[in-house]
This record gives C-alpha cells, sequence and structure tokens, in this order.
C-alpha cells in the first residue's frame, strides 16, 4: 500500500495546538515523521478536551468507585448507577461553552445533542435533561444575546427531541462576560443486563458509522475547545457543530433497537474529534485495532480529504462495532428509521488504526497512545495561590444596617441570581414524556420510573463566586448543596458527575484553583458516599480580560424509593409550622446581600462543619420518611428571608403567608440574609410537632420552631412585612425585566 508522503513539521504541529515535547513523542512512537491526517488525528486526541492531560493526575485521587456505581468514571460514555429492580439510571454533564459563545444557538443545541447520545449510546432511554448556565451581566447587550440565544438553543433541540428539561440553575456574574458557561447534563433508564459498551474486539468484526453523513462542520472543534477564546474566535464560526434533533430522535430509536437485539459488540457517540476519537477509544478499549476505508464514509460535501473526514464533527453520529453475520440486520433497522449506515472497515487484532482512502494509507497509529489513560500526554502543572484570595478572606466587610428591610428583601428577590427563571424554563418543555414530579424551580427536580415505586432527584449546584473567594471549601459546598437539594425532595444522594469549568491550566493561579477545587470535590464526594461517576473538564475559559470563576459544577442523583414521599419546597396549608434545621447565622461573607445591596465582593465563607451536614441530611431524609414534612427548603442564595418568601410563593397559583418571629440579639440584616450552609426550612402540621422534637434530639441537630403558615403576608419579627402577592410580582418579574 502506498504511505502519503509527510509534509509535517514542527511549525505545523504547533499551528495544531502540540508544542514540541509533543511532537518529539508522536516522531519516537512512529519511527517517522507523521502525515498530515495523522498530525490531526494526535492534535485532536492529545488536546486538552480529549487527553486531559492538565487535569487526569488530579481526577484519579476523586472517589471513582463503591455505592451503587455499575461503571466508573472514564470506562464508558457515561455513569451508570443501580437502582434497583434489575435498572440502572446512566447520567454525565458536560461543557459546551466555548461553541455557545461563538454561535449560542447552535451551541446550546448540540451540546444537549452531544450529551442525550453518550446516554442512549449504553443502551439507556433519556428520561431527563438540565443544565447549568454562567453569563455576564445582564446590563450589557452582548450577555441578552447570548442568554437568549442559549436558551432557544436548548429549548429547540430537547423540546424537538422529545426529552424534558427539567432543571438547572443560572448566574450572573462580571467573570463570565467573555466567556459564558453551558454545561448540558442528561439522565436515562436502563436494565442493566441490556448496557451496551464503547468497545471494539472480535477480529473481523465490521465497522459501521451510522446516523448522519459527515460534513465539514465542527473539524478541529476538540482543539477550538483547548484554547483561550480571542477576538479572532468569532471568525471560526465552522468549528459551531449544526444539530437536528429529529434525525437524533430517529438515531435514538434505531440504537436502542440494534443494542435490545444484542447484535453489536460495541458502540460510540462521534463527540469531539467524530471518527477519530471513537474508533481510537473503542480499539484502545477493547486490546485491537481497527482499518478504516473512508472512501464508504457517507459524506455530504464534494472533495472531503481523509483529514476532514477523520476530524469531522457533524452531528447525530455513532460508531457501530457489529457482532459476526449481524449487519445486514442492522442495516435493515437504520434504514427503516431512514439513517445511513455504512461499513467503512472492520477490527483487527494488530494493535494499529489503520486509515485508507482509495489504495492510500493515510495513518497507521497505535490507538493506545490516542486514549485518555493510555500513551497520551499528561503534565503536572505548575500552582500559585493567588494574592487576592489572602486580601477576599482577611475579615467580612463592615456595612451599614438597612433603612428599609422591606426593599432589601424586595432587591434581593428581582435580583438576577436569586428572581424565578420561569422566563427560561417556560421555554422547555419539561412535562414531555409525563414522567416529571418535581419540575424546574424546586431545589431539585424528580421523576417517577415507570413500573416502579422509585423515582429519582437531579440537581446542578456549584457558586463559582463560593470557590473564587475559598476554592477548597467552597467545592465541599457545592457537593452538599447538590446532596441537600436532592435531600429535601425526599431521595438519597447516591452519585455525582461533574463538569469543571477553569480559565488556562498552565496559569499557576488558575491550577491552584482547580488543585484545590479536585480536593475539597473528593473530601465532599467521600463524606456523602457519592462517587464520581465521570464528566468533564473544560480549561481556557477566558477572555481578553480575566478568566472565568471557578466553576465545579455538580450534577447529584438521588434515589427515592417511595414515590408517596416526594416532598415540595413550598408551604402548603394554613396553621402548618415551621421549623429552621439548623442554627442561625450572622455570617454574610460571599452572599448576595453583600454583593447586591451593597456592591462587596467579600468573604470569609460562612463556616461549614462537612460532619454536621451529612448528620443533618441524614436528619432531614429521616423526618421526610417519617412522613414528618410537608415541605423542605435549602436555605442558599438570599439566605433565611429569601428562602421563607420562596416557600411562600413557590406555588404560584396559590401562594400562602407565614409569620416568623424569633428572638436573637445579632444584627437582623444579617441573620436574615446570611447565606451560611446546612440549613433546611421544613413545615409540618401541629400533630407533628412532638416527634420532629424527639427525632432531632436522637440527631443531635438543632431544630428551632420559628412561625406558622398562613395569612396574606409574609412578616418577619418587626423588620419584614410584605404582601406575598408584592412577593410573588418582584420574584416574577425580575429577569423578564431585565432581559428588555
Amino acid at each position: 500500500m502506498k504511505r502519503t508522503k509527510p509534509v509535517v513539521d514542527l511549525a505545523l504541529a504547533k499551528e495544531h495546538g502540540l508544542n514540541a515535547y509533543e511532537y518529539k513523542r508522536i516522531l519516537k512512537i512512529l519511527g517517522r515523521t507523521p502525515t498530515y491526517t495523522e498530525l490531526g488525528i494526535f492534535s485532536v486526541m492529545w488536546s486538552e478536551h480529549c487527553s486531559y492531560k492538565n487535569s487526569i493526575k488530579l481526577l484519579k485521587t476523586l472517589p471513582r468507585s463503591g455505592g451503587r456505581l455499575l461503571v466508573g468514571a472514564g470506562e464508558e460514555n457515561a455513569g451508570a448507577v443501580d437502582i434497583g429492580d434489575g435498572l440502572a439510571v446512566v447520567f454525565k454533564i458536560e461543557s459546551h461553552n466555548h461553541p455557545s459563545a461563538i454561535e449560542p444557538y447552535q451551541g446550546a443545541a448540540t451540546g444537549v445533542g452531544g450529551i442525550l447520545r453518550d446516554i442512549f449510546t449504553m443502551g439507556a432511554r433519556p428520561i431527563a435533561s438540565l443544565n447549568s448556565l454562567r453569563f455576564g451581566l445582564l446590563s450589557k447587550g452582548r450577555t441578552r444575546y447570548l442568554l437568549d440565544g442559549v436558551v432557544r438553543g436548548i429549548g429547540g433541540y430537547g423540546n424537538c427531541f422529545g426529552v424534558p428539561t427539567v432543571g438547572g440553575e443560572i448566574y450572573f456574574e462580571d467573570s463570565y462576560s467573555g466567556n459564558p458557561l453551558v454545561n448540558a447534563m442528561a439522565a436515562g433508564v436502563v436494565k442493566t443486563d441490556k448496557m451496551a459498551s464503547a468497545t471494539a474486539k472480535g477480529d473481523g468484526c465490521k465497522v459501521l458509522v451510522v446516523g448522519s453523513a459527515t460534513g465539514r462542520d465542527g473539524i478541529h472543534g476538540a482543539t477550538f475547545a483547548s484554547e483561550e477564546l480571542t477576538e479572532e474566535s468569532e471568525s471560526r464560526r465552522p468549528a459551531v457543530q449544526i444539530g437536528d434533533p429529529f434525525t437524533e430522535k430517529s438515531l435514538l430509536e434505531a440504537t436502542l433497537e440494534i443494542i435490545d437485539e444484542n447484535l453489536i459488540v460495541g458502540i460510540q457517540d462521534m463527540g469531539a474529534a467524530g471518527i477519530t476519537c471513537s474508533s481510537a477509544e473503542m480499539s484502545a478499549h477493547g486490546n485491537s485495532g481497527m482499518e478504516l476505508q473512508l472512501d464508504k464514509v457517507p459524506v455530504r460535501e464534494e472533495g472531503m480529504t481523509p483529514y476532514e473526514i477523520m476530524l469531522s464533527e457533524s452531528q447525530e453520529r455513532m460508531l457501530v462495532v457489529a457482532k459476526k453475520g449481524k449487519v445486514k440486520r442492522i442495516q435493515e433497522i437504520f434504514r427503516k428509521w431512514d439513517l445511513h449506515s455504512a461499513v467503512i472497515g472492520k477490527v483487527t487484532d494488530e494493535k494499529l488504526l489503520v486509515v485508507k482512502k482509495g489504495r492510500k494509507t493515510f495513518a497507521e497509529i497505535p490507538p493506545e497512545v490516542l486514549a485518555l489513560g493510555g500513551g497520551t500526554p499528561v503534565y503536572t502543572r505548575e500552582k500559585q495561590k493567588p494574592n487576592e484570595v489572602t486580601e477576599l478572606n482577611r475579615s467580612e466587610p463592615r456595612v451599614p444596617e438597612p433603612d428599609d428591610y422591606n426593599q432589601a428583601l424586595l432587591t434581593l428577590l428581582s435580583s438576577p441570581n436569586i428572581c424565578s427563571k420561569r422566563w427560561v424554563y417556560e421555554q422547555y418543555d419539561y412535562q414531555v414524556r409525563t414522567n416529571t414530579v418535581i419540575g424546574p424551580g424546586g431545589d431539585a427536580a424528580v421523576l417517577r420510573i415507570r413500573k416502579t415505586n422509585k423515582a429519582i432527584a437531579l440537581s446542578t449546584d456549584c457558586n463559582g463566586l463560593y470557590c473564587h473567594i475559598n476554592p477548597y471549601v467552597g467545592a465541599q459546598m457545592a457537593v452538599a448543596e447538590a446532596a441537600r437539594n436532592v435531600v429535601c425532595t425526599g431521595a438519597e444522594p447516591v452519585a455525582i458527575t461533574n463538569c469543571l469549568n477553569f480559565g488556562n491550566p498552565y496559569d499557576p493561579e488558575v491550577y491552584w484553583y482547580f488543585s484545590e477545587c479536585v480536593k475539597g470535590m473528593g473530601k465532599a464526594c467521600r463524606a456523602f458516599n457519592t462517587p464520581v461517576t465521570g464528566g468533564n473538564v473544560s480549561f481556557y475559559n477566558e477572555s481578553a480580560e480575566s478568566a472565568v470563576y471557578p466553576t465545579p459544577t455538580i450534577g447529584m442523583l438521588g434515589l427515592i424509593d417511595d414515590v408517596c414521599l416526594i416532598t415540595d419546597s413550598y408551604f402548603r396549608d394554613k396553621g402548618d409550622h415551621i421549623f429552621l434545621i439548623g442554627e442561625l447565622s450572622s455570617q454574610v461573607g460571599g452572599s448576595e446581600y453583600l454583593k447586591v445591596i451593597h456592591n462587596k465582593i467579600s468573604g470569609p465563607l460562612p463556616n461549614f462543619d462537612i460532619k454536621f451536614e451529612k448528620r443533618l441530611q441524614k436528619f432531614v431524609l429521616e423526618a421526610i420518611r417519617h412522613s414528618l414534612v410537608k415541605s423542605a427548603h435549602d436555605i442558599s442564595e438570599g439566605g433565611l428571608a429569601v428562602a421563607l418568601a420562596e416557600c411562600c410563593i413557590g406555588r404560584p397559583e396559590n401562594p400562602i403567608g407565614c409569620d416568623i418571629d424569633f428572638i436573637d440579639r445579632r444584627r437582623q440584616d444579617k441573620l436574615l440574609f446570611s447565606e451560611a450552609p446546612s440549613r433546611v426550612i421544613v413545615s409540618c402540621s401541629e400533630e407533628n410537632i412532638e416527634e420532629m422534637e424527639r427525632l432531632a434530639h436522637k440527631s443531635k441537630i438543632p431544630l428551632q420552631l420559628i412561625g406558622t403558615v398562613g395569612g396574606k403576608r409574609m412578616q418577619i419579627n418587626d423588620r419584614i412585612s410584605i404582601p406575598v402577592t408584592k412577593l410573588q410580582k418582584e420574584y416574577e418579574s425580575g429577569l423578564p425585566r431585565l432581559m428588555k
């Protein structure tokens, strides 16, 4: 066979994002100069996006096994957790930050499409989609443009595909102005004996590309996601793929059908790096090789080169390894769904990825040197604690007490990080498939599992400002809040997925933030016995002005064994009693109160005791399981006063007031607006008060009766008295008003 002449040198390698050391290593691996196609393959597979070369050492320190985990982190397309009854939940979160910054609609849409494919390539039918979003200040026109495009993209893809978008979070901070964060999460359900694997083995087994045809969109998307955004990025719109949710819906059904009929050895989504990534990773996973004939790949553009075909990130495609004798049946199924299915190669026992077109060979590379955990480069970067962190944690700033507590609360309720996100989630179909029990707006989303008495709770959480002030504690608090949110719905936290969003890892201060966040996350996950099932690291999230706040987004999965125990966050009945579980606090470091009312960003963060947090969550869960609790709501942004207001107006069609009265001689503004963790507001009927107090005493958890439900106003001591209709108006109108 003829091999194409090498035309590659170090300068060209650097243009592809490779450094001198990596280029030298490629020469040693191959024993020769790489071809242009081989250079492209190495450049995407050794990019940060695919290889995790600057993060994998630290990621391996996280708890990646135990509990209900069926599939460990990095072993397959997504993590899988046993929920009993022969079923597993498959879930994962990933970023699509850079594409969304350039083309918000398609960037967000293809982010949703990609994460859904990761779920159904495992054989799981997707039942839920969530998102975690970060933008700059809404006073800027570009921020409003990005938010509008991203929300429409998420809704446009998810609604057409037919998966409910049931939850998420949005923060607005100046640090995200140049580089928004768009993290997409999905979950699906599969029978444990029907899970598919992303593997290639069996000498002679045929390899098929199925789904859409291959075009030039998305070429070098993985490399694009592994560099900083610049002014030139705007001209690189071709790196953003175009999604087709209707094709993906057909691909879902065809994929589940071939898995159910046991026709395949393995299957993998063609996400970042397209055919290159799926062929290399499946071969490495199966300890095999693969020979590809690119003439056979269905393309939608004339004259596509091997380099372009291998690196294209066109959407809605899979690589399938068929069992021997099953190709015909696989192709019948894909033909039925009006999708391409072309045999483009075969599995070999020789551990080489061989790429051909016509009679020429364009690449011959051992797949293990391309796959994460194999021979990809691994680095430990320099780290340095930023001086700013020391300054932020010196002391809590002195601020005056507000003249008008009512106005302070209303201002907070209408502020971007606290106000209702109804303007966003009403663009999503969150009831499709009719499994949604608690949708957007609650502490966590809850979905019933059909043909069982079980439900799952899902939440995404992270306060980037907290992690900016104290990354080690901030990351622990992110895990704790995600767990607390699912506990408040009646679910036991069982596992997490994560999306780690940071700036340039070559910046020692950024890498210090990353290292501290991973350390804190690991400590919290061990404490809650919630192993990390996998996820995504997204570096280079920065603009010319600054890096984004360190944002280790946590996607938490909780399990509810009895759907009758599902608990809402809002007050229900007049006369019910209101308890504060946990302590009153006057620590306001890192709070929205300091930022919104006093225009100050400062720490230190409120005290956090992870052992106490775990005991508190266990108590809340036990109270719910004993049917003592009518509602449960976690205290977070805005503190106690905002949480109480949300309990009053959480049911928009029937808001209800409350009368709160507690004695504490500390400053009332700090008590009402402190965001100290490890606190939950619950309501219960009078007949259950004694049992609640007995259980709290037994659990050694502070429990304070602070008021009753009822009336048309929210009254807190002698400082706040506001009609619930006014609370609701300010809370609901905040985001629409800012978007105008």
